[in-house]
């Protein structure tokens, strides 16, 4: 008994006061990490509400959105909350999926190996690395952005020079000493990359660093994402625009209307593909008692084949006054056109000469389809095969060897029809062409008809035959019948 009071008073002299002390310091330990993750809480909401007050500016400052201006602004703020001394935004093309610098801010380093020596080290040298690493586009999983974009996961790297990971440049202001990269996510998919790079107190990034760039690349993803949406439509609104310009140059370039000649009857239409072709057709003017009739295909369709097609127009215009034979006049603009065609382009064309007086017809086809002939009275049209190559597929020598015309005299009643393939390569739903044998069938019942007349029946014997099924090629046709 008297050895139990012996150890109680000690315990209560000397090991109680102790053990108190070790409870209290060891419960403020507890108390400054719980103040010290309150305080990086309360930082991450300030900069997240911060973040979202200064976002919410460039939303309310236009009708649309600058996307470089939001870019511009988010990382500002992150650079400036984590006290990053540069930074960069890459954003996916949704074309390419490669990764694009939208926005860099400071002298951020490139994230990949460049020569340095070009960027002079003189006053511009800031403008210099910005366009270089805007140039350079990031393949998906390539280096550490790369990554990043692929597996979505963010990439703290605190000592960025033992890292081999990060590419190091030999001039001391271009290397990374210390790295974060963040993905910025919309829904499941990541829309982009932010990169900050070495911090201006020369220190290292470290968790609450990474975790305040992850809570700011949450908040900027949305606006960016929507800003996105915006930015795309307003590019298609701009493309929509100048393919309605586009449409209206072309089709002041065809024949506004068709001349009136005594003894001819002339129509023709044309039906591009898309809202603008490289279908052509056109009448022109040789002298008082010839015109010559042209019906042309150019490979590839939109603005491409537009724009030859104009090319076209303005060189066989140029090439045909005073020229009777057909073959020479396709030989003419072979020697034009070849030098100027792309590899994969070529131009097939049927052209002919029509004399007034006599209704001799000439023609000539440079790899376009021969002209379905009726005569009057016959029951069953004609369609004569002459040599010929597209235009820009060989040289000049080979192409006036092969390249022949044909002549031939046309009495009242007589039509002639040309086309081009987008007609007898119209599919139905069920990928069934129209086909040469049903547009020859449908001139033969027609034969008695107008040139107009004619060809509106045509025109609407395809459009029955496709229905709702959307066309892959143009549809153009000319026919003249001696009155």
């Amino acid at each position: 008994m008297h050895g139990l009071l012996i150890w109680l008073t000690i315990f209560t002299g000397t090991l109680f006061p102790v053990l108190c002390f070790a409870i209290l310091f060891q419960n403020h330990g507890k108390l400054l990490r719980l103040q010290r993750q309150r305080d990086r809480l309360l930082q991450e909401k300030e900069a997240a509400l911060g973040f979202v007050n200064s976002v919410g500016e460039v939303f309310a400052e236009a009708e649309t959105i600058d996307m470089n201006v939001l870019l511009s602004r988010v990382l500002h703020y992150a650079v400036r909350t984590c006290k990053a001394g540069s930074g960069a935004i890459y954003l996916r093309n949704p074309q390419t999926s490669d990764l694009e610098a939208r926005s860099v801010s400071g002298v951020f380093p490139p994230p990949f190996l460049t020569d340095a020596s070009t960027l002079g080290f003189e006053n511009n040298t800031a403008e210099k690395l910005e366009e270089i690493v805007k140039n350079e586009s990031i393949k998906l999983g390539r280096g550490l952005i790369g990554e990043a974009a692929v597996l979505g996961n963010s990439i703290l790297v605190e000592d960025a020079e033992l890292d081999s990971r990060v590419p190091q440049m030999l001039e001391d202001f271009l290397k990374i000493k210390t790295l974060l990269i963040v993905p910025m996510r919309f829904g499941n998919h990541t829309i982009g990359v932010m990169a900050l790079a070495n911090r201006t107190d020369g220190g290292r990034f470290s968790l609450p660093e990474l975790n305040l760039a992850q809570a700011l690349a949450v908040q900027a993803s949305v606006p960016i994402h929507y800003a996105g949406i915006q930015e795309t439509l307003e590019e298609k609104r701009e493309l929509d625009r100048g393919m309605q310009i586009a449409q209206q140059i072309q089709n002041s370039l065809l024949p506004q209307h068709i001349p009136s000649f005594e003894t001819v009857d002339i129509a023709a239409f044309s039906q591009p593909a898309m809202d603008i072709g490289g279908d052509y057709y056109d009448l022109i003017h040789i002298d008082d008692r010839h015109i010559g009739l042209a019906i042309a295909d150019v490979s590839g369709k939109g603005i491409g084949g537009a724009l030859m097609m104009a090319v076209c127009r303005s060189v066989i215009r140029v090439n045909a006054e005073m020229v009777y034979d057909p073959a020479t006049m396709l030989t003419s603009m072979n020697k034009t056109l070849s030098s100027t065609l792309a590899e994969d382009m070529f131009i097939s064309m049927l052209y002919m000469v029509l004399n007034l007086d006599t209704h001799q017809l000439s023609y000539a086809r440079a790899g376009h389809e021969a002209p379905i002939i009726i005569r009057n009275g016959e029951p069953k049209a004609e369609q004569v095969e002459t040599a010929g190559i597209a235009i820009g597929l060989v040289d000049n020598e080979i192409f006036a060897d092969v390249i022949e015309t044909r002549n031939l005299s046309l009495h009242p009643g007589d039509l002639v029809v040309g086309y081009t393939d987008g007609i007898t390569e119209a599919m139905n739903s069920s990928h069934e062409e129209w086909g040469t044998d049903t547009l020859s069938d449908c001139i033969e019942k027609m034969a008695n008809a107008s040139a107009g007349d004619l060809l509106d029946n045509i025109r609407k014997e395809v459009e029955a035959f496709t229905g709702n099924n959307r066309q892959s090629d143009d549809m153009t046709m000319i026919a003249l019948k001696i009155r």
